[in-house]
């Protein structure tokens, strides 16, 4: 018997197991309306109402839905409002420039767009045929009772469009399909022992690979979700305290804010011998490792993927084995991306480049054939980093050969910064690399050569590249250089340039 999957199979069976058990409580300080405390039921009616009035308006199978929001109770809905009912949800980055987030919303040709409050006025001019404010509009849904036209699960239709940067100054739309989202969410859960007595906490932007599939893995097992709308780390013990969290996936970044808001936690830092937090997004110092386990008392879990992978290609969690190791022993273990997730293959080419074969691995990227070609060439995904698989088969990411730096969880193009650095008219050459940085993994710096006779500060270029690209994609430190490592034909040599910042490290990724 052969019986699709589909992202809703996870909804269907919360409210049908878990109908009366509250799950979900809303951010409280949503600048509009809170959905407060939804019981699964009521998560069922809205996602029903929400498909509904995509069908009054209109919005065929297939046609795509961009949302741009904080983390939210109506985000949360919307991945089966919308992607449950046959429909394509493009979840975007809300820390964009509103340049940025219109050129992906014309891109993916999106027929609806919902807009966080927040948001609003400065994405004024971004728009669709339909344009809603989450939280504002009364008729985002259908009325009380009116149900959606029925849609015949597809699992290889695409679910998602995550936008994501890549080598190129301009974003590529990853494909999730629900096959890639069904298989991710699954074995996630059963590898990070998702039951449903647990109470996970959003830390995790949603957009961000649709929030790991812990919307739909969490959901599935009728698990409690807490929204978080903006990073805070005391507040995160907090929601800790007043929810009994029993886990959270976070970039280190979030971690490094939570050990800070410790320092001056008073009584029990809440949470531990319970919270398990899951990290992802760069490879977090040995001793942040050390510090969650032993200030916090949390166990600490990481993971590698990307986007196009939906995420999980590994996952790395303390084993028997490592019982009898001491603390910073099991951490130099831990910091390594991990064992292959049940289902995927990993393989190392020539190169040193990280191959990857999986049924979480993307349909390819919305309408660029050849960067699909590319990624998918002879059977494997090429994603672009580099590592090596050791003999217990845990993968270590070595370095990074896409110019991608992660900070803080986010991916940042090389290229778009030094696009940005070279439309000031002092700069004459620039190099943007990825450096170590204890807060958010790696940080962004610029080497810049400047044009004869022309001057310009530090402090002058930062600010030129957050007038026109989002703060987090502008560099944190430029330094000036007479000239730049090249090779014979012109080309930067980045591994020469990056190597001095790295010195000590044992690898370029932090």
């Amino acid at each position: 018997m052969f019986v699709p999957f589909s992202v809703n199979d996870f909804l269907d069976r919360a409210v049908q197991v878990y109908g009366d058990r509250v799950g979900v409580i809303d951010e409280p300080d949503q600048p509009a309306a809170s959905l407060g405390e939804l019981t699964y039921c009521e998560i069922g009616e809205l996602a029903r109402r929400q498909a509904a009035k995509l069908d009054e308006l209109g919005v065929g199978f297939g046609e795509r839905v961009a949302v741009v929001s904080h983390n939210s109770a109506r985000l949360l809905t919307s991945f089966f409002g919308v992607s449950g009912y046959g429909r394509v949800l493009v979840p975007i980055n809300f820390r964009l420039r509103p340049d940025e987030v219109k050129y992906i919303v014309g891109h993916s040709g999106a027929k609806v767009l919902y807009v966080d409050p927040e948001l609003d006025e400065a994405l004024a001019d971004v728009t669709a045929q339909h344009r809603f404010v989450l939280g504002e509009d009364d008729d985002l849904y259908a009325a009380p009772g009116v149900e959606p036209r029925p849609w015949e699960h597809d699992e290889s239709a695409t679910a998602t469009i995550n936008y994501t940067s890549g080598t190129t100054a301009r974003p590529k739309g990853v494909q999730i399909t629900h096959r890639n989202l069904w298989t991710n969410a699954v074995t996630f859960a059963l590898h990070a022992g998702v039951n449903d007595r647990d109470v996970y906490l959003h830390t995790l932007p949603q957009f961000h690979a649709n929030g790991w599939g812990m919307p739909f893995a969490a959901t599935g097992l009728g698990v409690k979700h807490v929204i978080l709308r903006k990073v805070d780390g005391a507040e995160i013990l907090r929601r800790v305290r007043d929810h009994g969290v029993t886990y959270l996936c976070a970039a280190p970044a979030v971690a490094a804010a939570v050990l800070d808001a410790a320092q001056d936690w008073e009584g029990e830092i809440p949470g531990r011998d319970r919270v398990r937090i899951i990290m992802a997004g760069a490879p977090p110092p040995t001793k942040t490792v050390v510090r969650v386990e032993e200030e916090l008392g949390w166990e600490f879990v990481q993971i590698y993927g990307l986007t196009e992978t939906s995420p999980l290609l590994t996952i790395n969690r303390t084993r028997a084995e490592w019982d009898d190791l001491d603390a910073h022993e099991r951490a130099v273990r831990l910091t390594r991306a991990g064992a292959p997730a049940l289902g995927c293959t990993l393989s190392v080419d020539p190169e040193g480049e990280v191959l990857a074969r999986s049924n979480v691995v993307l349909e390819g990227y919305w309408e660029q054939p050849e960067e699909t070609a590319r990624a998918l060439k002879d059977g494997w995904f090429h994603t672009g980093d580099g590592g090596t698989i050791g003999e217990d088969g845990y993968l270590t990411i070595s370095d990074r050969k896409k110019d991608v730096i992660i900070t803080g969880g986010e991916n940042v193009s090389s290229i778009e910064v030094e696009d940005v650095l070279f439309s000031h008219p002092a700069v004459a050459e620039v190099a943007v690399i990825g450096v170590p940085s204890e807060k958010w993994g790696e940080t962004i710096k610029a080497l810049v050569v400047l044009a004869l006779g022309a001057s310009a500060t530090e402090d002058e270029l930062i600010a030129w590249c957050k007038e026109k690209a989002a703060g987090y994609k502008a560099p944190t430190s430029v330094e000036f250089r007479d000239e730049l490592a090249r090779t014979a034909t012109g080309k930067l040599q980045k591994f020469k340039l990056r190597a001095p910042y790295w010195e000590g490290y044992g690898r370029q990724v932090n």
